[in-house]
């Protein structure tokens, strides 16, 4: 098993983790019984990392993880749980981010109760509300981990310079934001500034939303499925069909190396740094079961090179989100 220190004070989770966000129908429609069974797959493989929201199905996903616990008693040290708040509604009803110790520390207290446990390991600002200093949020999450409601402190797609900002009024343990062979933007500068201050960069959507898979997402099935992905600009034509032929080759070579396609994609976002973590989701046990042959897979320079040439930086068409999604309603499913 490969285990990596989450930050320079952390302590060791598993390379690669679990995004629930799965767990609350974000890519269809699934049930409490499929939630349990990556859980229960998580421990029998020694997945420890479970990363969730407050605002996953409006709890739903948090809630799946509490009765996980619940119903398995003894299990709660075998999982290092991160959950996430920030994302709200205005007065007039419009989604706001909102970074405030009181709606944050509000926030947190319902989690806590939904998950059924007196803190978190890690807690994240979800999304930067830009009206308030990052050092004084940072503050405020120090405030959370003193009165002992987390182990650990985060912020989700923020900037070097606000990491920067962000360490110097408390140490932040961990940086999420979306990393992949599609998304490879953490590289010009985040990355970096993650290993110098001893921050993990914790990767969500590490297989592309299904397009660095051998099968991914049909057009109907993203038609079915609505809500994000039926706007996203890479699920829409010609942007999807491009995709899908461009990245035939990925699928080609993993094949060749007789791995799934979804194993190679984790492999290599693991190989960019020690201090990375991934976090793909997924509603199957047997899709979770191809996600984990990545995670202690050993690229090789020669490798690494080849999977750079099939699919260089700028190969994917369409914007990672719609203009709308850029204020985050997708993480409000």
């Amino acid at each position: 098993m490969k285990y990596r220190k989450l930050g320079k004070l952390g302590p060791e989770v598993s390379a690669l983790g679990v995004g629930a966000m799965s767990f609350a129908e974000f890519y269809g429609p699934t049930t409490e019984e499929n939630s349990y069974a990556i859980l229960s797959a998580a421990l029998e493989q020694g997945i420890t990392h479970i990363d969730t929201s407050n605002v996953y199905g409006m709890g739903r996903s948090e809630k799946a993880i509490g009765q996980f616990l619940r119903d398995n008693p003894g299990t709660r040290d075998s999982f290092h749980i991160a959950t996430k708040a920030a994302i709200a509604l205005d007065a007039d009803g419009n989604r706001c981010f909102n970074n405030t110790l009181e709606h944050l520390e509000s926030e947190l207290d319902k989690s806590l109760e939904r998950l059924g446990v007196d803190c978190v390991d890690l807690f994240y600002v979800h999304r930067r509300q830009a009206e308030l200093p990052i050092e004084e949020v940072a503050g405020s999450l120090k405030v959370l981990k003193d009165k002992g409601k987390t182990r650990g402190i985060g912020f989700s797609e923020i900037a070097p310079y606000s990491l920067r900002r962000a360490e110097a009024e408390c140490h932040v343990d961990a940086v999420q934001s979306e990393y992949s062979l599609g998304v490879r933007y953490p590289e010009l500068g985040l990355i970096q500034t993650c290993a110098e201050l001893g921050t993990a960069l914790v990767a969500f959507s590490p297989v592309g939303r299904s397009l660095l898979t051998d099968t991914p997402l049909t057009l109907q099935a993203v038609e079915d499925i609505g809500s994000f992905l039926a706007i996203n600009p890479r699920f829409q034509e010609p942007n999807y069909s491009a995709n899908i032929t461009a990245t035939e080759g990925f699928r080609a070579y993993a094949a060749e190396l007789d791995i799934p396609a979804a194993a190679l994609a984790i492999a290599w976002v693991l190989a960019q740094g020690e201090h990375v973590i991934a976090i793909p989701g997924t509603r199957s046990t047997a899709h979770f079961d191809q996600l984990t042959a990545g995670w202690n897979l050993e690229l090789s320079d020669a490798q690494l090179t080849r999977i750079e040439t099939l699919l260089p930086v700028g190969w994917a068409h369409g914007d990672r989100y719609s203009a709308a999604q850029w204020v985050g309603p997708e993480r409000y499913c």
